[in-house]
């Protein structure tokens, strides 16, 4: 049985069907893959007082993933309190968990391309035209190719119009949304009263990145869901109005789904038994 090209599915769609697409990791490495991958971000990372024991844990289990590591905290945490470990190793234990967590979000602001102009001309006239093939844009990446993409208004325009729900700097929940950081995204974070995004100041020439790092400067932190479950992980979107509500648009979801990019981990999971929900079946590419 041969399979399918992305052209033969796109092409095989009912006239004025728009599709929608989930993308995933695989959509940022195809860009820079030394970049957005869990080695380089291990090697770029800080993880202060606690490096030498923490760096330790990912060389005992051979793994470069982050949240497998959380995974094996967070059951240590569990064994120990069920056979009476004192609670001062308990506390250690889920410090670390924090400082994992607050290490992969302060490597990823410290690596990710300054600007916009750092990717490419002929890379934006590509990727562009492939994402205006899609109705409702979802995705589980934390950086910012996409919402360079999609801002991208010099190429290709056409009348292309896409909105992340966000009213200047202030997110809405607007009605026409049909862009979703399903996992939180760089330029996105919360006040403690309003879900915020940033915008590039030009008329200061400070890029997104660099307001991301003077917050993590003051201790306020981009919106991230890198919880280690996917248990954790919807239990952390639950609890996030922006993130709920992309949330139920992706279950609300009509017409076709492309997923590109995504391994498939159980991680994962919420999203795929979301998607389930929908009654779609998926075309992965």
């Amino acid at each position: 049985m041969s399979l399918e090209t992305f052209e033969d599915k796109i092409n095989s769609l009912r006239e004025n069907e728009r599709p929608s697409i989930l993308l995933a990791n695989g959509f940022s490495q195809a860009w820079d893959h030394t970049i957005f991958n869990y080695q380089n971000l291990l090697q770029q990372a800080n993880f202060g007082i606690r490096d030498a024991t923490i760096r330790d844990i990912f060389t005992s289990f051979n793994t470069f993933d982050f949240e497998k590591v959380m995974r094996a905290l967070e059951a240590a945490e569990i064994v120990c309190d069920k056979y009476d470990v004192d609670q001062v190793k308990i506390d250690e234990i889920q410090n670390d968990q924090e400082q994992l967590k607050n290490a992969l979000i302060q490597v990823i602001s410290q690596t990710h391309p300054l600007r916009s102009s750092n990717v490419k001309v002929q890379q934006y006239e590509s990727a562009k035209p492939f994402i205006m093939k899609f109705d409702k844009i979802f995705t589980l990446n934390y950086d910012l190719l996409l919402y360079w993409i999609v801002n991208k208004f010099d190429i290709d325009p056409r009348g292309y119009h896409t909105d992340d729900g966000f009213r200047h700097t202030t997110w809405e929940n607007a009605e026409g949304q049909n862009v979703y950081f399903l996992h939180g995204g760089l330029h996105i974070y919360d006040d403690g009263t309003l879900i915020k995004k940033h915008a590039f100041k030009g008329d200061a020439d400070i890029s997104i990145v660099d307001q991301v790092r003077n917050n993590l400067n003051k201790g306020k932190f981009p919106l991230f869901v890198s919880e280690p479950t996917c248990e954790k992980k919807l239990s952390r979107i639950e609890h996030n109005p922006y993130l709920s509500s992309c949330f139920r648009a992706l279950k609300n979801l009509g017409g076709p789904l492309f997923i590109h990019g995504h391994s498939m981990a159980d991680n994962d999971q919420h999203i795929f038994n979301q998607i389930k929900n929908t009654n779609k079946t998926p075309t992965l590419i």
